[in-house]
């Protein structure tokens, strides 16, 4: 079966209307439904969504799928009290308040939340009716972010990738969020994560590391068993469609009945949907002050402004309702004639023509949200200037101000700017107008909706390269078969195995690093067959390894290589080391942890190691690149090296590392089958003084110089059991 393209939204691009027994379908016009109109429509393809009706009847469905089906969507059906507790609910009560910082309106409820993830798992229910393991399933918005790990699952070889159109808080905020590592944990069964602005990408880079442990690397979060691109897109428009609109017949006879109204006035457009989020009264307030301080405009200058019905059933939005009624009709009370009203306000939406006439028409775009994920009106208006001529006004806290500059950019909750910016805007020569909007439409142009949708996959296609490619040096399957038929072959075998983070998971409690009894049992076994001599190379200190591991016949190496102890033989360094350097050192290590709460120091024999594990995940790394860079210049004529592992940073004598001392192991003898596995930075000289021929594995699916990789520590003992088994 050939590979699908599965998008999948909440809603689907169609409405749906009932009118008796009869149901009449009619598409969207919204900007993601083109975007991806090139893509749902091929082949097996398929958009996945609900149909926007709910409680229908067996039979009403039946007709419903098989006429959606014709059109290549697919639906799930959802209750009335799917809708009121999940959309109306949870999204819209408790991520949109929060994920737009209006956090004095997000109600945490435990019963919302299980709605929610009852909801996501009735879309994942859906689309696994239609996907395949190798199919490419794109997952928008927060209405679904639980679906990609739900999904992944299932179909763990599944390229998926997640769109989220709205904003990502900062860390600050999202932590309030009771249910927020389940949230990150499901984004991040995508391969590849997309926001509309790099400040999105890094706060949910900063949420997954600080809440999660994850850390990230050029975008590129490093699961155990996957990496998950993040990275920004911004959402671009039809532009041709808007260009176009303004030649329409439809259009131009709607401009007609325009300028028979407003023919003496400049117009100042704003247009919106019904949300606390787009600072609709905060602007209506500003052009009042506007009209005291600049009384010259009165009866030349009117807003026309549109608010879109919105979640009616949402009490802060009937309440906001209420708000910009009592704001309007004050307004034009206060400063209505008889020929002239400041504010001609309409409580619905427009048909596309009617705002492609309104858009080419507009003197001024006023566009101000408080926050928005990327806002596409903006975009809109200024594709619509086919002369060049008017003025766009923007918000700061939307998406599209980080492309569109040239706009007169403010803070929307600064009245007085925003005073002056309309005042700006209606006074800018023509000369000016048409260069701001010639620069803008030329980014417009290049990056529409199509490249947005190109630029997205083309990205989701190279993660999935790039985690084909790792999964190609996994030790599983024929390459694990291929291991161990050299190992049941060989005579003579040099098993060399790091501890923290390979024989045993990374824990901040000592008990739970400790060898369990399994671990023992493992290596106990590895250790009675004669043809093998095993090594456990660690950084760990003499004393903890004689005390885990020492009544076991195998080779230690401690400190990453500085002492030495070979079975029936007592503790030896590799050479004779200097330690005067230590008290310099010291201090300054000292400073770092009296200014990072969390952090400690280790005081080994001859190195000296800063943990920071404890610490903030963020404030710690800060801190280690600070440490990092003050102490590789104090080092820089001394014999000394900076090493980092997880979460510390060792300084020890450049003259010792693992390599040099597993080297002494190498050179004592012939082995037929040489074995190194590790896990950090350390491990890289390990694995660097090996053999051409020996088989040297990294733990996780990160850089190296190793020729495998495997995925977990649980998966190192699934290896060395193998070995211990084989006869």
């Amino acid at each position: 079966m050939s590979q699908k393209i599965i998008i999948v939204s909440n809603r689907l691009p169609v409405t749906i209307q009932q009118s008796e027994d009869k149901f009449n379908f009619m598409p969207s016009a919204g900007g993601l439904a083109t975007g991806l109109g090139s893509i749902y429509r091929k082949g097996d393809n398929l958009w996945i969504g609900w149909p926007g009706l709910y409680d229908l009847t067996e039979s009403d469905e039946q007709y419903i799928g098989d006429e959606l089906k014709k059109d290549y969507m697919a639906p799930v059906y959802l209750s009335k009290q799917d809708i009121q507790d999940y959309y109306e609910g949870f999204s819209n009560r408790t991520i949109w308040p929060l994920f737009h910082y209006f956090t004095e309106y997000t109600k945490y409820i435990p019963e919302l939340w299980d709605a929610y993830v009852r909801v996501n798992q009735k879309f994942c229910d859906t689309i696994l009716q239609h996907a395949s393991d190798g199919d490419i399933l794109w997952i928008h918005d927060y209405q679904l972010l639980l679906v990609p790990m739900m999904l992944r699952e299932k179909l763990p070889n599944a390229t998926i990738g997640f769109f989220q159109h709205i904003p990502f808080p900062s860390y600050e905020i999202f932590r309030l969020l009771p249910w927020r590592e389940k949230i990150l944990e499901g984004m991040l069964g995508a391969d590849l994560i997309g926001f509309h602005t790099y400040d999105d990408m890094r706060h949910f880079l900063s949420s997954v590391s600080r809440i999660l442990g994850h850390g990230s690397t050029m975008g590129q979060i490093r699961l155990n068993n996957r990496i998950v691109g993040v990275d920004s897109f911004p959402m671009g428009i039809d532009y041709e469609k808007f260009t176009k609109a303004t030649h329409s017949p439809e259009t131009i006879d709607k401009l007609k009945k325009y300028f028979q109204i407003l023919s003496n006035q400049k117009v100042v457009l704003s247009i919106d949907r019904l949300d606390y989020t787009k600072g609709i009264k905060q602007r209506l307030e500003a052009f009042d002050m506007f009209l005291e301080k600049y009384p010259q405009y009165l009866g030349k200058v009117s807003i026309i402004l549109i608010v879109v019905p919105s979640r009616v059933k949402v009490d802060q939005y009937n309440q906001l309702k209420n708000e910009i009624d009592t704001i309007v009709g004050r307004l034009n009370g206060k400063y209505s004639r008889m020929d002239w009203n400041p504010i001609h306000y309409f409580y619905r939406s427009f048909s596309f023509h009617a705002l492609s006439a309104l858009y080419s028409s507009a003197e001024v775009a006023l566009i101000t949200p408080l926050r928005d994920g990327m806002n596409l009106v903006c975009k809109e208006y200024i594709a619509s200037k086919l002369d060049k001529r008017g003025v766009l006004i923007l918000s700061e806290m939307a998406g599209a101000a980080k492309e569109l500059s040239e706009a007169i950019l403010i803070n929307p909750n600064d009245s007085d700017q925003l005073v002056e910016a309309m005042h700006q805007a209606l006074e800018m020569p023509e000369e000016e107008q048409i260069a701001r909007n010639e620069e803008m439409q030329n980014k417009l142009k290049r990056y529409n909706i199509h490249r947005w949708v190109e630029v997205f996959m083309q990205q989701l296609d190279k993660v999935k390269e790039l985690q084909v490619g790792l999964n190609l040096k996994l030790v599983t399957g024929k390459t694990l078969d291929k291991i161990v038929k050299h190992y049941s072959e060989a005579e003579s075998r040099l098993i060399l195995l790091d501890y923290d983070g390979t024989l045993k998971p990374f824990a901040s409690n000592p008990k739970a690093v400790k060898p369990d009894e399994e671990l023992i049992n493992l290596l106990t076994k590895l250790t009675e067959d004669p043809k093998n001599r095993v090594v456990i190379i660690s950084g760990r200190d003499k004393s903890t390894l004689e005390e885990w591991v020492g009544h076991l016949k195998i080779d230690l190496i401690a400190e990453h290589g500085v002492w030495l102890k070979k079975l029936g033989a007592g503790w030896s360094t590799i050479e004779l080391l200097d330690q005067g350097w230590k008290e310099k050192i010291r201090s300054i290590l000292d400073l770092y942890v009296d200014r990072t709460p969390g952090s400690f120091i280790e005081d080994k024999d001859y190195s000296l190691v800063w943990h920071y594990r404890k610490a903030d995940t963020d404030f710690g790394e800060l801190r280690a690149r600070e440490l990092l860079s003050n102490i590789n210049y104090l080092i820089a004529n001394m014999d000394l090296q900076t090493m980092e592992g997880n979460k510390v940073i060792e300084i020890k004598s450049r003259a010792v590392n693992k390599g040099k001392a597993a080297s002494k192991w190498l050179n004592e003898g012939k082995y037929d089958f040489v074995f190194a596995i590790g896990d950090d930075v350390t491990d890289e000289d390990t694995f660097a003084a090996m053999p051409d021929t020996a088989y040297t594995v990294k733990v996780g699916l990160t850089a190296t110089v190793a020729n495998y990789n495997v995925k977990s520590p649980e998966e190192v003992r699934e290896v060395l059991n193998t070995f211990a088994d084989t006869k």
